[in-house]
């Protein structure tokens, strides 16, 4: 659907309401959970912003790694697989660098503001 506003337009739309108009207007317990509905929000922005290219891209990379094809479950299903057997393990060309990319995928979602990230982002990892 290709109507406006966009999900990703809308769920920040709440978050920045909340944060510059209700924030303000209450305190204690109840400020504590809105900062984390407010968080919530920013997280599933940051979801629908990056994960469609993060997860095409972990896809890209399980198949030149794993020499099939699938979606990014059933790839990462086959990666498991090909480790708990010890078919695959950090010695196997290719695999370290893509759990590494895929960790700093995963934090610049579900982290971006993690001193370590921001440090490795700092170093071009």
């Amino acid at each position: 659907m290709q109507d406006e506003p966009t999900p990703i337009e809308l769920t920040k739309a709440v978050a920045d309401f909340l944060r510059n108009d209700i924030t303000p207007l209450i305190s204690g317990h109840q400020a504590f959970k809105l900062r984390v509905a407010i968080n919530i929000l920013d997280l599933v922005t940051r979801q629908l912003t990056r994960e469609a290219g993060s997860d095409a891209k972990e896809v890209e990379r399980l198949r030149a790694l794993l020499g099939v094809d699938g979606s990014v479950t059933e790839l990462n299903r086959v990666l498991a697989g090909r480790i708990a057997k010890g078919e695959m393990d950090l010695a196997t060309p290719g695999l370290a660098e893509h759990l590494w990319a895929t960790t700093m995928d995963k934090l610049a979602v579900d982290q971006p503001n993690y001193a370590s990230y921001k440090r490795e982002l700092g170093r071009g990892g």
